[in-house]
This record gives C-alpha cells, structure tokens and sequence, in this order.
C-alpha cells in the first residue's frame, strides 16, 4: 500500500528542482522518496537544521578562512566513514 504526499511551493522553486533533478538523472517523484527515506532512517533532517548565529565574525585574513575549511572538510570527510 502506499500513500499520496503533496504540498505548495513557488513555481521559481519548483521549477528549479524539477530542472535539478533532471540534470541528476531522476524525477521529482523520485528525489521525494529519496529525501522521505533519509529523512526516516536519520528520524530526522539527513543534514544539520540550526539558526543562523548572531555573532559570527570574519575571519582576520584568508589563511585562516582557508586553515578552517580545510580542517572543517577533514571533520566532514572522518564523519562520513
């Protein structure tokens, strides 16, 4: 048995992800149960839902921006193992 799942979104944005998932090789359809499969199997976001912070700064030059992305990738790439 399976159950019909709809909701609204603005045609900008439905456009864009049905033009998306066209260039990934799938449908619309599709990449809905693929998010309603991950979404079941994390109970929850697959990716980190949070508010924005207040008090972020800038970084004090470019080394540092490039120092924490690259140490934020690491931590990335250890998580997915």
């Amino acid at each position: 048995m399976s159950m019909q799942i709809a909701t609204r979104v603005d045609d900008e944005q439905a456009a864009l992800f049905k033009e998306t998932t066209r260039q990934l090789g799938t449908t619309p359809a599709d990449a809905l149960r693929m998010f309603i499969s991950a979404f079941n199997d994390y109970r929850g976001f697959p990716y980190e839902v949070r508010l924005p912070r207040n008090d972020v700064e800038p970084f004090a030059s470019e080394r540092d921006a490039t120092e924490y992305a690259s140490r934020l990738a690491l931590r990335m790439s250890d998580e997915t193992r």
